[in-house]
């Protein structure tokens, strides 16, 4: 697994956050991405490690954001020292991701559509 086949999905998700999300949050997920790629430049990274982090983007990428999260939760779990410099900004980038208007739309999150009240119909 290439480093770019995970970070560009992270970098894509953490992109379309930014009209929503405040920019210190932002920036803290951008820097935690940066130690992650510097991370798996420098090989620190090891292969059950990269693996379940090609896993977490698919997850992610396909908005199953409970397998994204127990995936992070796994990392976290059995790979603490090698992922906790820079797993809070996965973290909250699933959250944030999840969080967006259009991230309801596909189905995996109970959703009710918005109906608007004309005045005098509330009963």
């Amino acid at each position: 697994v290439s480093a770019d086949t995970v970070l560009a999905p992270l970098r894509a998700a953490l992109d379309s956050c930014r009209p929503s999300v405040q920019k210190q949050v932002c920036n803290d997920i951008g820097r935690r991405l940066t130690v992650l790629e510097d991370a798996w430049a420098q090989g620190k990274l090891s292969a059950p490690v990269r693996k379940r982090m090609s896993l977490l983007v698919q997850e992610l990428e396909q908005q199953h954001w409970d397998a994204a999260d127990e995936i992070h939760r796994s990392l976290m779990v059995d790979h603490v020292n090698e992922v906790s410099q820079w797993m809070v900004g996965v973290k909250r980038l699933i959250a944030e991701t999840r969080n967006l208007p259009d991230a309801a739309t596909d189905g995996s999150a109970e959703t009710e559509p918005k109906t608007e009240t004309e005045p005098g119909q509330e009963e």
